[in-house]
């Protein structure tokens, strides 16, 4: 159930030389810091970002997708609880705001399937149906979007290992998603837009 998010160098050096306003210009930073490997200095921008653009997701959307990508790849238990307890409480400031983002519900997924990650015997059985209904909402706002579609299967392909039931239409599925992304057009520049890599990956374990 570990997600692996993966961003290009090539996405921000084009970012970059377009970047003109000071959040442009932040925003592309922060990204570029994060690809480098910088997370605590793309948080801290992002931080700084997201006081100023108070009316803006996307600062507080990439604190909690850098915290909740670290959570995966840890196996502290202190460390994987201050990284989601941060992300929740970001999480839920964007939700206040806006209840049917799609984008913010996958956050909200993802982090808890983090945390059925570290324990699927503490957090599994009462944690899954959240991520499910999580991903069933957000598709039906968002049904276009790859990330809905692929975040959803990759992770009751995860749930299917500990069933043994049949991941071939979820495996479809991740096809599915994978033709989104061809044609899936970002908001904005520094909106959403990872994924395909991984959903490449899947869909070639899919294979297997």
């Amino acid at each position: 159930m570990k997600t692996i998010i993966t961003l290009t160098l090539s996405l921000f050096a084009f970012i970059i030389s377009f970047a003109q306003t000071p959040y442009e210009k932040g925003m592309a930073q922060g990204l570029e810091l994060w690809d480098s490997g910088k997370n605590t200095e793309a948080i801290a921008l992002f931080e700084r970002i997201a006081s100023v653009e108070t009316n803006n997701y996307l600062p507080n959307y990439y604190i909690s997708l850098i915290n909740i990508t670290q959570a995966f790849q840890t196996k502290d238990e202190k460390e994987l609880n201050n990284l989601l307890t941060k992300a929740q409480e970001l999480i839920d400031i964007e939700t206040a705001k806006n209840p049917n983002n799609a984008e913010i519900m996958i956050l909200q997924a993802m982090l808890h399937t983090a945390w059925i990650a570290s324990n699927p015997m503490v957090y599994g059985m009462s944690l899954s149906p959240k991520v499910i209904g999580l991903y069933t909402k957000a598709a039906f706002i968002a049904p276009e979007n790859p990330r809905v579609v692929f975040c959803k299967a990759e992770f009751e392909i995860g749930g299917a290992k500990w069933t043994g039931a049949n991941v071939q239409d979820l495996c479809k599925q991740v096809e599915k998603s994978i033709q989104l992304f061809a044609t899936f057009k970002p908001e904005t520049a520094f909106s959403p837009n990872w994924g395909l890599k991984r959903a490449q990956v899947v869909a070639e374990n899919c294979k297997k």
